[in-house]
């Protein structure tokens, strides 16, 4: 039952993302977001998809938030008359250890102006991230472990 609602929740979403709310598109919606959601059963735990939405919720309100901070900072830093910038690359500690974690963080920390995940250790235990602006890298590891970290494992563990 809770597969069926997140599947239409996922559909409406699918028709907002699209611009059509034919019946056709919200349909094929549905259908994806149900292939979808039986494809990453293993990874979510298939018990608890209300709980964990909420915790989904709350890592996209943060990700949305950072989007927004993050595209202001470079925007002024672009705009400034003198563009003074650090760029770096900086080993990131990873505590998250599944493959869909750290690919998520990954992407999530790619998705934020101004960072991009580079590559992970062959141990996975290390994320090495490029910055736009190295000034003060362990503020930058803090906010990343405190943020994006913390809350995907508070959604998907």
């Amino acid at each position: 039952m809770i597969v069926f609602v997140l599947s239409l929740v996922f559909a409406v979403i699918w028709a907002a993302i699209t611009g059509s709310a034919s019946l056709q598109n919200l349909v094929f919606g549905f259908a994806l977001s149900t292939l979808a959601l039986w494809i990453v059963r293993g990874e979510i735990n298939a018990q608890g998809y209300l709980r964990r939405f909420g915790r989904i919720l709350s890592l996209l309100r943060l990700f949305f938030k950072e989007l927004a901070l993050s595209a202001w900072k470079v925007a002024v830093l672009v705009l400034s008359p003198r563009m003074v910038v650090k760029p770096g690359i900086f080993a990131f500690p990873l505590t998250v250890d599944r493959d869909f974690e750290i690919t998520l963080l990954a992407n999530l920390i790619t998705l934020t102006p101004g960072t991009l995940s580079v590559d992970v250790s062959p141990d996975r235990r290390t994320l090495f991230v490029h910055a736009l602006d190295c000034s003060d890298v362990e503020a930058t590891k803090r906010d990343i472990a405190e943020g994006f970290e913390r809350k995907i494992l508070e959604a998907f563990r």
